[in-house]
């Protein structure tokens, strides 16, 4: 293909907060810019109705990435801004529009912005679809799916559940299975100890870091419970839960668990939107991050872990386990709290250095490039 060729990335992206889908865009973005195309960025001037945001904000307190185009221009719930930037787009001509996918209430209107592209007769539509059904179900989720997925020419999926949920919509187009690429932007591996001493935890404990957006669904309620097992059974001595994240629910839901006398001591909360600069130190001051999700697709967590080089616990849901190889690196559970603590005791008797080797090597099967190429592909 031409260096010179034109690619929208539709999605999530500054001003936005860095959630895992934005990120995800404008590394991608880099990425397509760094090997010679043209590449812009078109997000959400409003992404949101209330009802479906639950965090604080949904700007971003930081600095707008370095030499990334992007333009704030879709508004998620006016039908005629829908109509001007599918007009506006159609004009430009791209040669590949590449759009996110991730909530089927975003259907309509991506679905209409990429129906009036397509008679251009030229752009080329690729979805990464991080989900196809969403973690929680909302009537009409499968009728805006089957809107949106009729104007795509060609599909990329990051998990094998993804993979299967879109084969319910889509029966006579290319889907492909391609590995979540490794998040390298949120800087190099720094020490256990300046990490620690950023966030004032001291060197002797053993830390276990559950990491992101706090929802249902990722089972921080089963964790809290295994944590109360681990240090119930004084097998592991200093033994700490870093929680880093902001309650996407009612953080009134977690409050016995997280006042149990048995525990609280224990526990080092940082409930609040983790900004990008401050991700390395979260990562490298932890010994182990640990998934303990009811359901999944893929994470981004996962490719978190694997950049800064933590062995993980995952439990074995969605597409976790299939990016996470048993006893190399990581540990697989079973979605309930006496599994989750017989593994994290596991972990610490094999030790941190039983996992690394693994980790290091199987990293490098996560690039960016094999993303770009799948989707040029």
């Amino acid at each position: 293909m031409s260096p010179q060729q034109k690619i929208i990335i539709i999605g999530p992206a500054y001003p936005l907060r860095g959630g895992g889908i934005a990120t995800f865009n404008e590394r991608l973005a880099k990425e397509f810019i760094d090997e010679g195309f043209d590449t812009t960025i078109y997000t959400f001037s409003y992404q949101y109705p209330s009802f479906l945001f639950p965090g604080k904000t949904q700007y971003s307190s930081e600095a707008a990435p370095d030499n990334i185009p992007i333009k704030i221009k879709i508004n998620s719930v006016n039908p005629l801004n829908w109509i001007k930037v599918g007009k506006e787009l159609k004009k430009i001509n791209p040669d590949i529009i590449v759009v996110r996918y991730w909530l089927p209430f975003m259907g309509p209107c991506l679905g209409t912005i990429l129906r009036i592209i397509k008679k251009n007769r030229h752009t080329h539509i690729v979805c990464i679809a991080d989900n196809v059904l969403p973690h929680e179900k909302r009537p009409g989720d499968k009728m805006f799916t089957r809107y949106f997925v009729k104007p795509v020419d060609g599909f990329i999926t990051m998990s094998e559940k993804v993979f299967a949920d879109l084969k319910q919509f889509v029966k006579n187009k290319p889907v492909k299975l391609v590995p979540h690429p490794l998040y390298d932007n949120f800087g190099p591996i720094i020490s256990k100890q300046a990490a620690r001493k950023k966030l004032g935890i001291s060197e002797e404990d053993k830390v276990i870091l559950f990491f992101g957006f706090i929802r249902k669904y990722k089972g921080l309620d089963i964790l809290l419970r295994a944590f109360k097992r681990v240090i119930a059974s004084r097998k592991i001595e200093n033994l700490k839960l870093l929680i880093a994240g902001e309650f996407y629910e009612d953080e009134k839901n977690y409050d016995q668990l997280l006042n149990d006398v048995q525990i609280k001591n224990s526990l080092i909360l940082h409930t609040h939107f983790i900004s990008n600069s401050d991700v390395k130190y979260y990562l490298c001051a932890a010994d182990c991050v640990i998934q303990p999700y009811r359901s999944a697709t893929q994470s981004g967590v996962t490719p978190l872990a694997y950049h800064f080089e933590i062995p993980m616990i995952v439990t074995n849901v969605g597409g976790l386990p299939s990016m996470v190889a048993d006893k190399k690196v990581g540990l697989i559970a079973e979605p309930n709290a006496e599994s989750i603590a017989k593994k994290i005791v596991e972990y610490f008797e094999l030790g941190e250095d039983f996992f690394l080797p693994y980790l290091k090597e199987e990293k490098k099967k996560f690039s960016w490039k094999v993303m770009v190429n799948a989707i040029l592909n």
